[in-house]
């Protein structure tokens, strides 16, 4: 019925539009000598017929429209209560969902995993149930069928968006850092503030926000540097070439063992490391915490820790050597200060 009333309406304006042409054409069009005064006077009364003709189909048109949209109206306010309930019912479960939760040993991110997935499940049923009341001709077969053909033309418009929406998914099951711990990835350090939708947060030791892409971190190596409570860290120092090396490794291990920094429980490793240019290289290797701000404290206190151990040992820290070598002899001349 709406579509003939569609078609008749469709035809109504063609025929409006030519009777309109033709009636331009008889206004500008003198008549001849020879016509007859009779076909002259057909042409308009022919033309308003078919104009009273167009408004009423037009008009029979939008009465069947607009009585087709108030009688299908409940059908839409109940669906609109449907989507209501929807998000009512959405608001329960994750309140619900956190409270039965908080008292469980699970990874935060694994909690929040599953809120996610809940919380998609239940605006999937209820926008498919909207639908159906809305359109009662739609079945639950032909509403999957149309939300699969959906999520493939969307899939395909927006395939950036769910492939960081997945991946996000997976970082929360799989990965194992949580809120508050510091990552690097990309040459890129910062402490993981929330794994969104789109994008995981992370706050940098300048205090600057770096939004990466979840398919990033996926596809990425990543370093978690607050996977474990103490992190090694590795500091290098020398002794000049007639220094006792040994000696000055005795020292170097007293002075870093008194640092409160350093952690007790892991073993200090303190090794010659090489031949400097300018001195004996020394690299002492021990465990602090593992923040950034962890590793900066903890080095400060033992280079400070090292400088003054070797400086009371008389031990000397050389400064860069250089000796050059000439291929002839180099005339010296000494010249005394004139006497005044």
């Amino acid at each position: 019925m709406r579509t003939n009333s569609a078609l008749a309406g469709v035809a109504a304006w063609i025929g409006l539009a030519l009777s309109g042409q033709a009636l331009a054409q008889a206004d500008n069009t003198e008549p001849a000598a020879g016509d007859a005064p009779s076909e002259a006077s057909e042409l308009p009364a022919e033309a308003a017929t078919e104009v009273d003709g167009v408004l009423r189909i037009m008009r029979e048109s939008l009465i069947e429209t607009w009585a087709a949209f108030v009688a299908h109206l409940p059908y839409l306010l109940f669906g609109i209560v449907v989507l209501l309930l929807t998000w009512a019912v959405s608001a329960l479960y994750q309140r619900f969902n956190r409270r039965l939760t908080a008292r469980s040993h699970m990874r935060e991110s694994l909690k929040e995993l599953i809120e996610r997935l809940g919380v998609v499940a239940i605006w999937t049923a209820g926008a498919m149930l909207s639908a159906m009341v809305m359109f009662p001709g739609l079945t639950p077969a032909g509403a999957l069928g149309g939300l699969g053909l959906l999520s493939v033309a969307v899939g395909f418009a927006f395939r950036d968006i769910f492939e960081n929406f997945f991946a996000g998914m997976l970082i929360l099951w799989r990965f194992p850092f949580e809120r508050d711990d510091w990552i690097e990835v990309e040459g890129i350090v910062g402490r993981v503030e929330d794994v969104t939708v789109r994008m995981t947060r992370l706050r940098q030791v300048s205090d600057e926000l770096v939004l990466i892409p979840n398919a990033t971190i996926f596809k990425s190596p990543v370093e978690v540097l607050t996977d474990k409570p103490k992190r090694r860290l590795t500091v290098m120092t020398g002794v000049a070439y007639g220094e006792d090396a040994g000696a000055a490794i005795e020292v170097i291990e007293k002075a870093v063992q008194g640092c409160s920094t350093v952690d007790d429980g892991h073993p200090l490793q303190v090794f010659a490391h090489g031949f400097g240019a300018s001195s004996i290289d020394i690299e002492v290797t021990y465990w602090t915490d593992p923040t950034p701000l962890d590793h900066r404290r903890s080095r400060g206190e033992v280079v400070l820790a090292i400088k003054s151990a070797l400086d009371a040992a008389g031990i000397e820290i050389p400064f860069p050597y250089r000796t050059h070598t000439f291929a002839e002899p180099v005339p010296v001349s000494i010249r005394q200060a004139a006497e005044g």
